[in-house]
């Protein structure tokens, strides 16, 4: 064996390894799983999820709930993991589906307002920044059959007099309105917003006692529901995230026959 420098070689034994190299014993022969062998790898569908998230739009500001259950298939697996966040000052985020793609896209978030803020040129995020910059991100990956399974709310204060509130979904659908519920809340929690929302503007405190509702129905009706949830808040007064306690009343199962 001849190598760069003109010095010849030779095994180190009959069929063994050259000099630097090392030997491949036949029997243990470890095939690699590259992606010539299996083919291109895609996600069939969440894994560990979180259920429903509940926004709201009033007058002044925005409303965001979720409870703090992420599931495992049919088991309540992860409690106490927060589902609703606060981007920045401008924006709130609640989120529903595969919890490992959200921390995903999460990584890119922070990343984003962390080069925003380091600009330092007094220009900030708003929430229709984030909502559009969302919607092309789950829209690439549903296209290249790899979607984040998430549907995510985005909710915030565009201007001081003006709120925002969207939602994206799995397949990067996209819309605006003034209530927003995913999961099953969409089923559940969906007409109650809706037909509060259609009497005329709501203030905060109609609101908040909306929200209450909703999570408390979520809870009963559910299977998935978690009496801890998140409740984000955004107006022209800043933005806060608190945590709140469906208060549990089951004594209606006293009524029940055969109980």
């Amino acid at each position: 064996m001849m190598s760069n420098n003109g010095i010849n070689f030779t095994p180190l034994w009959n069929n063994g390894p050259a000099p630097g190299s090392f030997y491949n014993f036949p029997q243990n022969q470890v095939k690699s799983n590259s992606i010539d062998d299996f083919g291109v790898q895609r996600n069939s569908g969440p894994i560990t999820t979180g259920t429903s998230i509940v926004a709201v739009k009033y007058d002044k500001g925005v409303i965001i709930a979720g409870d703090k259950l992420v599931s495992y298939g049919n088991l309540a697996r992860y409690h106490n993991v927060d589902r609703v966040f606060k981007i920045n000052e401008n924006i709130i985020l609640g989120m529903s589906g595969d919890y490992a793609d959200f921390q995903f896209i999460k990584q890119y978030i922070d990343e984003n307002i962390l080069a925003d803020f380091s600009m330092d040129d007094k220009i900030t995020l708003k929430p229709k920044d984030l909502f559009t910059w969302l919607t092309r991100i789950l829209y690439n990956r549903r296209s290249r059959f790899n979607p984040l399974w998430l549907d995510m709310v985005v909710g915030g204060m565009q201007t001081e007099s003006e709120p925002f509130l969207g939602h994206i979904n799995v397949r990067g659908r996209a819309y605006t309105n003034d209530v927003i519920s995913t999961g099953y809340g969409t089923h559940l929690a969906l007409p109650l917003l809706r037909e509060c929302s259609e009497k005329g503007p709501l203030d905060e405190a109609k609101a908040q006692e909306l929200v209450k509702t909703c999570m408390e129905v979520l809870y009963y009706r559910d299977c998935r529901g978690y009496p801890k949830y998140s409740q984000a808040n955004i107006n022209d007064k800043g933005c806060t995230v608190t945590d709140e306690l469906v208060k549990e009343n089951w004594d209606l199962a006293l009524s029940i026959k055969g109980y």
